[in-house]
């Protein structure tokens, strides 16, 4: 049970508070790669001279993340932002579970492994070839590998989705050539069928999220589970064929299928099992649905085998998706906007399609729904389905304007722009320049509108990308916090590498009211 807040007794309650997180934009030394630096973004360079700014850390244990060399993301972003705290995130709780070998013990393990054995059948392992550590990581694919030759599973197929987007933009090759010396060696070693049967680049196959483009997983499903698609006779020439065009990177790269004479390397069939091993959810649902759900409108399967399905970890627990899971997510209770409807907080949170779960399903300890239907609205901007550099304004237009009209009915307002993001993971330096442009156009109406009402503007980001084009993965560059406030009666609070947790406990000051005595400390405190 959550109780409202406790009034402040110094705090002023001005109303609305809103928060414009900025995807994707980090701050970092000015450089040619920099676009967050090289656009011209006059609105923002304002903000961030004021008083009330600060940097915060938005990656590694800032945000639950095993070390301080991993990346943070949005995922794990809104996460920290939504809970007020900081909890274990689902790469820290898979490598703990895979190197304690916890995961391995576990009935659903058992199962799995038995099926194949029992049914003579194949054991197949679909995910990210990677070690980005934001969808999935390598080592848990040859930690899965080396523990199935142990368990006497004779024949395994890998369907690898590549990446170009948390790792270089055209490192696939090295990828694979890894993953066949790890299968070359089980199969010489035991005597195991271990073999690549189908992949594709993680844009184009099997990787949708929030419903966006369920061609892709229509993709994926014809390609992994049907075998149906292109032919090669590896991944690497598959691979090789691609990058015939200069320009393209991994994340494009068409889908694929590996050829074993005249048949697929690897379709799924009738008594196989399927472990997805991504294990980050929101790319990792819509596929999951696909092999789980008895009722399916978004495409025709054409055949659905009889498998048993899990996830690496349960993407949706609301949910129940997938059924079948390794590891439990974390479970994060207590989220702000809990204590803020329990508390009559009237809110509105927005986003367009590719970060609507954010400000939403993330952001609320991953629970999908509302927490009060009375008090709270969603809204999900259309997304447009062409490469996000072919049009980097996305929908922040469309965002703020919707914004503008209500916000006086509101007393908080949460917003995402996913411009830094989605259109940083195109590594196109020019458009995502643009898309900055945009965004800081955005944020002076926005500005603007605020002020009008009477209320605060904070503005902040999740992660960085944008602040570094020598490459299409997140960076571990601080991200921007201000507040915009010219009545505030209050100074920037003197704490140790502050992160995006200790933001939770800063929103509920500014709307008047103590933060829950759990929660990391706020970002401000009274002159």
């Amino acid at each position: 049970m959550i109780n409202p807040l406790t009034k402040h007794s110094e705090f002023p309650q001005k109303r609305p508070v809103v928060l414009a997180i900025l995807d994707g934009v980090g701050l970092a030394p000015p450089s040619e790669k920099n676009a967050v630096q090289l656009a011209k973004t006059p609105t923002l360079d304002h903000l961030f001279q004021g008083p009330l700014f600060r940097t915060l850390k938005a990656h590694g244990t800032a945000v639950g993340m095993p070390t301080d060399d991993d990346m943070g993301n949005s995922e794990v972003g809104h996460n920290a932002l939504g809970a007020g705290r900081v909890f274990a995130q689902g790469a820290s709780l898979v490598s703990q579970a895979v190197e304690s070998k916890a995961v391995f013990h576990t009935d659903l393990w058992r199962q799995l492994t038995g099926r194949v054995i029992t049914n003579q059948s194949t054991f197949h392992l679909i995910g990210l070839l990677s070690d980005g550590n934001v969808h999935s990581h390598k080592n848990h694919l040859k930690a899965m590998l080396d523990e199935l030759s142990r368990d006497h599973v004779q024949k395994v197929r890998i369907h690898i989705l590549l990446d170009g987007r948390d790792v270089p933009a055209r490192s696939a090759m090295g990828y694979v050539d890894e993953l066949d010396d790890w299968l070359n060696q089980i199969n010489q070693s035991s005597q195991r069928d271990y073999q690549i049967a189908s992949g594709g680049g993680r844009m184009l196959v099997s990787m949708d999220r929030y419903g966006a483009e369920w061609d892709m997983v229509e993709r994926g499903w014809q390609t992994h589970v049907l075998g149906e698609g292109p032919r090669f006779p590896s991944a690497q020439a598959a691979i090789a064929s691609a990058y015939e065009d200069p320009d393209l990177i991994d994340q494009y790269i068409p889908a694929f299928v590996i050829e074993d004479g005249d048949e697929p390397m690897g379709a799924v069939n009738d008594g196989d099992s399927v472990v997805l091993f991504n294990f980050r959810g929101d790319r990792a649902i819509e596929l999951s649905q696909a092999f789980d759900n008895d009722e399916f409108i978004h495409f025709d399967r054409k055949r659905r085998p009889d498998v048993l399905y899990a996830g690496m970890m349960q993407y949706d627990g609301d949910l129940h998706i997938p059924k079948n899971y390794l590891v439990s997510p974390p479970k994060i209770d207590g989220s702000v906007a809990e204590y803020m409807c329990a508390s009559g907080i009237k809110t509105l949170a927005i986003s367009e399609t590719q970060k609507y779960g954010h400000v939403t399903f993330f952001w609320n300890g991953n629970k999908s729904g509302k927490v009060a239907d009375a008090l709270e609205d969603y809204v999900e901007i259309p997304s447009d389905t062409i490469p996000f550099n072919q049009a980097p304004a996305m929908k922040a237009q469309e965002i703020t304007d919707y914004v503008c009209q209500v916000i006086t009915n509101y007393d908080f307002i949460r917003i995402n722009y996913p411009n830094g993001d989605m259109v940083g993971h195109t590594g196109d330096l020019h458009a995502v320049i643009e898309s900055m442009e945009a965004v800081d156009v955005s944020i002076a109406q926005l500005a603007d509108a605020v002020k009008d009402a009477g209320g605060i503007l904070v503005v902040l980001a999740d992660h960085g990308n944008a602040d570094d084009m020598t490459k299409t993965a997140h960076t571990l560059n601080p991200v921007p916090f201000v507040i915009v406030d010219e009545d505030a009666n209050y100074r920037l609070a003197n704490l140790d590498t502050p992160g995006l947790a200790n933001v939770a406990a800063t929103l509920c000051n500014l709307l008047g009211f103590d933060a829950p005595n759990h929660y990391d400390d706020s970002l401000i405190q009274l002159s």
